[in-house]
């Protein structure tokens, strides 16, 4: 959808997150004078009516007679494309879109990366901006990673990185290359089902000119192969990691441990941005040295340092058992507390239990809403130090008792955030000033036009 067919028209914006805001800002910007409404929570209504004094501003959810009401409503990625009362305006006529759809729609033109998976999607886009970079290629890096793109949507750049979460892949159009980094379950709630959630995540695959996907995960691989642009990473053939080393084919490029986030799946979503840039013409060998200068990003086994000989690593970000049994493996030989735990979305942990019965950590501490559940499937299962606290700051405390004062203190919850946080970010820097650190050491660099 391109912003003329909302000129005159009837126009919401459900949402007042960062998403929200970019999209009534790029409202303003491109349609001045346009008239708005905004449906945002109670506790946003005062905020919005001082930042945004001629939008009008409802502190409710709307419904199906609300959304029915406007010929297009502009909606943020949290909220559910399934939801009934949307179902039902769409139905009657409204139209739906995103701040996503709008600035592909206006960018035409670009030379775009975007970027999604299950895991491993905000690493791959922020390791791409930063080799780009590094080969002096002026690069935007947005999206689903924490910058909306409308809020650089009058910007310049000569390479667009976008990340885009299964809630967005559906909204993408002209993509010159789409890459999946991994596909398991997750977001069931938003998506309604497994396939479901599937079905939107590979949407990427229809609105790009090329793809470039994991060849290590059958399944993914096998749903890619009709498209006629399909490249892949993981396999022997291109990029790829083998025996502790990063190689193109053949031929040895660098130690795994050059990439200075830790971890192999880390230096698998190094393979992967290598393989992206390359794909769109640059010399990704010549990008290799940059993998050592790459700052990992906060909430993604991100090592906050020591404190009183106790080692801390924050994986807020992790929220699938999955993602939780990858950041064990990226600490080996280690006494190691396993925080694990939070908001319930019935995602299986039968995978994460089985490992845990032969390779489990010296304390798997489970907290928040569905830690009863997950202590209660590793008893069941014959699997001892496990620990059942209430919230993350008796976790915290848990770990210092359990590990005294040598170990590391892994905060990976498998979890959403939002039985005790609004999303995973707050969730991480809570951790790292429970460990004694500044909650700023939790901030993403890179993000932006440079």
């Amino acid at each position: 959808m391109h912003w003329a067919e909302l000129d005159g028209r009837r126009v919401a914006v459900w949402g007042f997150g960062r998403e929200g805001r970019a999209a009534l800002n790029a409202l303003a910007r491109h349609l001045p004078g346009q008239a708005v409404d905004l449906y945002g929570s109670a506790e946003e209504a005062d905020i919005a009516r001082k930042d945004f004094p001629s939008v009008a501003v409802h502190a409710v959810a709307p419904d199906a007679d609300a959304l029915a009401s406007f010929d297009i409503v502009i909606k943020s990625p949290g909220i559910s494309a399934y939801r009934p009362e949307l179902l039902a305006a769409k139905e009657r006529g409204t139209r739906f879109t995103s701040g996503t759809a709008l600035w592909f729609a206006s960018h035409a033109d670009t030379r775009s990366i975007a970027v999604t998976g299950t895991k491993g999607k905000s690493t791959t886009s922020a390791l791409i901006a930063h080799l780009a970079r590094s080969l002096g290629v002026r690069t935007a890096l947005a999206g689903n990673i924490g910058l909306p793109m409308l809020e650089l949507d009058d910007g310049v750049a000569d390479l667009w990185v976008i990340e885009l979460s299964s809630y967005q892949t559906s909204e993408a159009s002209g993509v010159d290359l789409g890459v999946v980094t991994s596909l398991y379950e997750e977001h069931l709630d938003w998506h309604g089902s497994r396939e479901r959630y599937i079905d939107d995540k590979l949407k990427l695959l229809a609105a790009s000119k090329n793809v470039l996907v994991n060849a290590m995960q059958p399944a993914l691989l096998d749903r890619a192969r009709a498209h006629p642009g399909l490249h892949t990473f993981g396999d022997m053939a291109g990029w790829h990691v083998d025996d502790g080393f990063i190689l193109r084919g053949d031929e040895r490029i660098a130690p795994a441990t050059a990439v200075s986030a830790p971890g192999l799946h880390n230096a698998i979503n190094a393979c992967a941005a290598l393989a992206a840039l390359e794909l769109m013409g640059f010399d990704a060998k010549a990008a290799v040295p940059a993998l050592s200068t790459f700052a990992p990003l906060p909430h993604r086994l991100q090592p906050l340092g020591e404190r009183d000989g106790l080692h801390w690593i924050n994986d807020s970000i992790s929220t699938t058992p999955l993602a939780s049994l990858a950041a064990l493996e990226s600490v080996p030989g280690q006494r190691v507390a396993l925080i694990v735990g939070g908001h319930d979305r019935g995602l299986d942990w039968a995978p994460f239990v089985d490992a845990m019965r032969t390779h489990s950590p010296e304390a798997i501490i489970c907290e928040g809403a569905n830690g009863p559940r997950i202590a209660a499937a590793l008893e069941d299962a014959g699997v001892c130090n496990v620990y059942r606290v209430t919230d993350l700051a008796a976790a915290v405390e848990a770990s210092r008792r359990v590990l005294g004062h040598t170990g590391c203190v892994v905060l990976s919850p498998g979890a959403p955030s939002f039985d005790q946080f609004k999303d995973y970010t707050e969730r991480g820097r809570r951790f790292a000033e429970l460990a004694g650190f500044e909650p700023k050491v939790a901030s993403i660099q890179g993000m932006g036009i440079f």
